[in-house]
């Protein structure tokens, strides 16, 4: 930076304003190149805001799409007659167009439960020793075990030391197992209880015997089996009876996906004689409105690639990637969805009714629309299925393939964001050199400034002596 005293003191020799003149030669040397660095500047600020722009408004088009079409809504569903015994769900790549059936719920799946006695303190000492878990099938009667046959399971033993003896250790440690039965303590009035519970189906009943250190005894009064007498078996382990289409079946569970191609059956309740009536529920409204909807937003997203690759107005104007979007846009109409579809089943959008304008947008035929859905609405389903695995198909990943390759760090969007702002970097170091150099000159020119006025002030010195010389010498004669 230039001294202070220099700055303040120049011109007063010679009477210019040297200081405002070191500065007005500085600004003209470097202005054209500062003009140039900030109208780059501001051009690559427009570009990295067009880039985020356009990668926002494709990845929420895509991530919105892909939702959708996951939650089912576009997909054939199964229902069920009587929701307060049977619910259904479809699993994923179920095709269920014209699916019927019936199905009575005779039983539902239940887990064994037991339960001590009360006990005082959940957190005193009970015992130390070892509890065993076996898994098996029991005959349960008035709440005891009467009879129990091990599985082929081999049995989880429990360690039980001075650190895990009280009725909270002793559930933790049970937990710790991940054996298939869980522990839980219930408190009243009376006391604290450890509760035990096992997964559902007959064949998941279970024992626990205890192992006692001989000094520390107490954990026997945990047992849970035959001739136990400190615990209580709240329920009995069962298997669900339902009957399919009259065909009679036992499972372990009450969700069950093995039973009809493509249905998860969830068993709520059991009636004996209530035949539940399954079949299906049409998504075409669904999809009409969907299709719409893609066409409004596919719209609003072409209008905002348009804007940023406009030859003359817009910041991407020169973007080989944002260019290539709109190319990938325009042909999505016309892409397969369904390679593997019949030659007459529609499997394009074109196919069912979505337009291309001679500018580019999108507009949907409602007539052809409807045309499809009525004539082949399994292939008009087929592409808005959940495409998100091996197949790769339908809209949603035909989608999301654009949008992967347009977001790409490697030779997308990202990488002309990553472009733009190592090049506003670059700039940065360009101005902060100018700067530096500025003030470089500044200081040498006041410097030199400086030197030529002190010289000046001689010079006026000189001729203020010599004329007051000239002036007496005058005088005299």
């Amino acid at each position: 930076m230039v001294s202070t005293s220099i700055a303040g003191t120049l011109g007063t020799g010679s009477g210019v304003d040297f200081t405002a003149l070191a500065n007005q030669l500085v600004d003209a040397q470097f202005a054209t190149k500062l003009k140039n660095l900030t109208a780059t500047n501001t051009k690559l600020t427009a570009q990295i805001s067009g880039v985020g722009q356009i990668k926002s408004g494709i990845t929420a088009f895509s991530t919105s799409l892909t939702a959708l079409i996951k939650g089912g809504s576009l997909a054939t569903q199964p229902t069920s007659s009587n929701t307060s015994l049977v619910t259904t769900k479809a699993l994923p790549g179920a095709k269920l167009t014209g699916f019927t059936g019936s199905i009575e719920v005779r039983q539902l799946a239940a887990a064994q439960s037991a339960a001590t006695g009360p006990i005082a303190d959940k957190s005193a000492p009970i015992g130390t020793g070892m509890l065993t878990l076996t898994l098996g099938t029991a005959t349960v009667t008035d709440g005891a075990m009467t009879d129990f046959t091990a599985g082929s399971g081999s049995p989880i033993n429990i360690a039980i030391t001075s650190t895990n003896s009280s009725l909270t250790g002793i559930a933790a440690a049970i937990n710790a197992r991940n054996a298939g039965v869980t522990a839980s303590i219930v408190s009243d009035a009376d006391g604290s209880r450890l509760v035990l519970k096992g997964p559902t189906g007959a064949s998941q009943a279970f024992t626990m015997t205890a192992t006692e250190n001989p000094g520390f005894e107490g954990l026997s009064a945990l047992n849970v089996g035959v001739g136990a007498t400190g615990t209580t078996i709240g329920s009995s382990a069962k298997d669900a009876i339902v009957a399919v289409d009259g065909v009679a079946v036992k499972r372990s569970t009450n969700s069950i996906s093995d039973l009809i191609d493509g249905v998860q059956i969830n068993l709520v309740g059991a009636s004996v004689g209530t035949k539940v009536t399954l079949g299906t529920s049409s998504p075409n409204a669904n999809i009409t409105q969907s299709v719409n909807d893609f066409v409004d937003t596919y719209n609003q997203l072409l209008a905002v690639v348009k804007q940023e690759t406009d030859a003359k107005t817009g910041a991407l104007s020169g973007d080989p990637v944002a260019k290539s979007l709109t190319r990938a846009l325009a042909q999505l109409t016309v892409t397969r969805l369904v390679p593997g579809s019949g030659t007459d089943a529609p499997a394009t959008l074109a196919n069912i009714g979505v337009m291309t304008n001679k500018d580019g947008t999108l507009s949907v035929n409602a007539a052809k629309l409807t045309a499809a859905l009525a004539k082949d609405p399994a292939a008009v389903e087929a592409m808005f299925a959940d495409g998100t695995g091996a197949s790769g198909n339908g809209l949603g990943a035909a989608l999301a393939a654009i949008t992967d390759n347009a977001v790409s760090t490697k030779y997308g969007l990202g990488a002309s964001a990553d472009r733009y702002t190592k090049a506003q970097s670059t700039i940065a170091d360009d101005q902060a050199k100018i700067s530096d150099q500025e003030d470089k000159l500044r200081t040498r020119l006041t410097a030199q400034f400086a030197a030529t006025d002190a010289r000046v002030a001689a010079y006026k010195a000189t001729q203020d002596y010599l004329k007051q010389q000239v002036a007496a010498w005058n005088a005299k004669g």
